[in-house]
């Protein structure tokens, strides 16, 4: 199965589930970023998991390795992350929410 990938440079993504809570929201509006400067600890992202390439995911960035990188969600009670899933290939950054509360997204410390 192939990756999915982003179309469009700067593309919308819409969070489904509770995993990044109470940074996103499932229902909230995203827009995600394929290129751009290099990802870094502590950004959101949308991944796909090495075990799992069928599956897109909103996750924080944690360190890099492998190749890849270690991916957390903020809800620190749903482990469908690295700990579960391993090392995840980084498609695009998420740069601001744009639905239903527009803004930036807030950085967490690792």
């Amino acid at each position: 199965m192939s990756v999915p990938q982003l179309r469009w440079p700067l593309s919308p993504v819409l969070v489904t589930g509770p995993s990044m809570s109470p940074t996103l929201r499932h229902g909230d509006a995203v827009l995600v970023r394929r290129s751009g400067r290099e990802i870094r600890p502590g950004d959101v992202v949308i991944a796909v998991f090495r075990s799992r390439p069928e599956l897109l995911v909103v996750k924080r960035a944690v360190r890099p390795t492998d190749g890849g990188w270690w991916v957390y969600g903020d809800n620190d009670l749903v482990t469908d992350d690295s700990r579960a899933y391993g090392v995840a290939d980084v498609i695009g950054r998420v740069v601001a929410r744009y639905w239903p509360r527009p803004g930036r997204i807030p950085p967490r410390p690792l």
